[in-house]
């Protein structure tokens, strides 16, 4: 087969790593991997794993994209792909703008993914545009019956996000180099509690609510060190700066480390005694839940989304009532305490099911009756 994923950019969360990992899963496959986007940090990654990249800015939600189409066209017709997958909502338009005026008989098949649970509109039901659509959790596919009613129930295929077990192994403990670097950069971390909460700085994510926690904490005496390891939003440069704000006022600037992005979220679960998943909104999976409690590191997260589909699979205890401090801070000290249930080894969720289910789909609708 001849693949094409496309989507906004290639720096970084969960669709941009979702989409190196079916393009590396094709390539060992034997088949033909491209990818269209504006470009980013994991472009050299794409390319070293045998896939090619075309950048091609789409993904800004702008109509000049509009006056790409043609263009798009002309480009689809002559590579000539089996596969187009569309992964976000402007580039999806697009794709589908240049699609849908091809000949029905030769234009490549068209899949479709639904990431998250996006405002119900026209505009994001483009992403039930495909002639099947994924849906990556079971929180996605009831979204879709519920809003996207014209979306044929048929057309449907959940497949669940996953990891790599061997990546993110039970019991895993970073080497001394790594610890050794960690504690260099970041000695107060040394000997202490950590709790850690990953993801961007966007005010979905919890951060307020985090540091409130952070505070409650104090009467409980625990010695802790808090970690926000995300990037600051460039568009949402107010937020940020009130959560630091935030976090000098309830006196936790000795207490709170912000580390930026980081890639080596693997050994930063590792060292933590607890990670928080805190988003208001539910979100569609919750790669940071699973990668965390797949190495055997707990986590508290709002019982809603993908996120209470891991929880409830791998950890009950840790699925938390939307809103409800009081409960956050109990099961929250429990856990700093060392009293909680054991971890359910993943073998539900895996990156193998994922990448195998994808192809197969592809397979599966280059094979069905074309529609015009």
């Amino acid at each position: 087969m001849k693949i094409l994923q496309v989507l906004p950019g290639l720096d970084s969360g969960g669709v941009e790593k979702g989409t190196l990992e079916i393009a590396s899963a094709a390539v060992a496959a034997g088949h033909q991997s491209h990818v269209l986007s504006a470009g980013g940090r994991l472009v050299e990654q794409l390319q070293r794993e045998g896939s090619h990249h075309i950048q091609w800015d789409i993904g800004k939600k702008s109509l000049q994209n509009l006056l790409e189409v043609k263009k798009i066209r002309k480009w689809l017709e002559s590579e000539q792909f089996d596969i187009v997958h569309v992964r976000s909502r402007m580039p999806a338009w697009v794709i589908w703008l240049a699609w849908k005026k091809m000949d029905p008989a030769t234009r490549p098949r068209l899949v479709s993914t639904v990431h998250g649970m996006h405002s119900v509109s026209r505009y994001s039901a483009i992403m039930t545009c495909g002639e099947q659509v994924i849906a990556v959790s079971k929180s996605i596919r009831q979204y879709i019956f519920d809003n996207y009613p014209a979306c044929s129930v048929d057309k449907i295929k959940l497949i669940y996000r996953g990891i790599d077990g061997q990546q993110f192994p039970m019991g895993y403990q970073p080497n001394s180099d790594w610890l050794n670097d960690w504690y260099t950069q970041y000695p107060l971390t040394r000997n202490k509690l950590i709790i850690c909460l990953p993801g961007r700085l966007t005010r979905l994510k919890g951060h307020l609510v985090f540091l409130n926690l952070l505070a409650e904490l104090r009467t409980h005496n625990f010695d802790i060190i808090a970690l926000i390891v995300g990037d600051e939003d460039p568009k949402r440069i107010q937020y940020a700066r009130q959560v630091h704000q935030k976090t000098v006022e309830l006196g936790l600037s000795d207490r709170v480390i912000f580390t930026g992005h980081r890639a080596d979220m693997r050994d930063i679960y590792a060292i933590s005694t607890l990670v928080l998943s805190l988003s208001s909104k539910p979100e569609s999976f919750g790669r940071t839940v699973l990668e965390a409690l797949s190495i055997g590191t707990p986590v508290i997260g709002y019982n809603h989304g993908g996120v209470s589909e891991i929880l409830g699979a791998l950890f009950p205890e840790g699925a938390l009532n939307l809103d409800d401090m009081d409960q956050l801070v109990e099961k929250t000290a429990q856990i700093l305490k060392g009293h909680h249930a054991e971890i359910i080894p993943n073998d539900k969720f895996l990156l193998s099911n994922m990448q195998d289910q994808t192809l197969a789909l592809y397979k599966k609708v280059i094979q069905s009756e074309r529609t015009a």
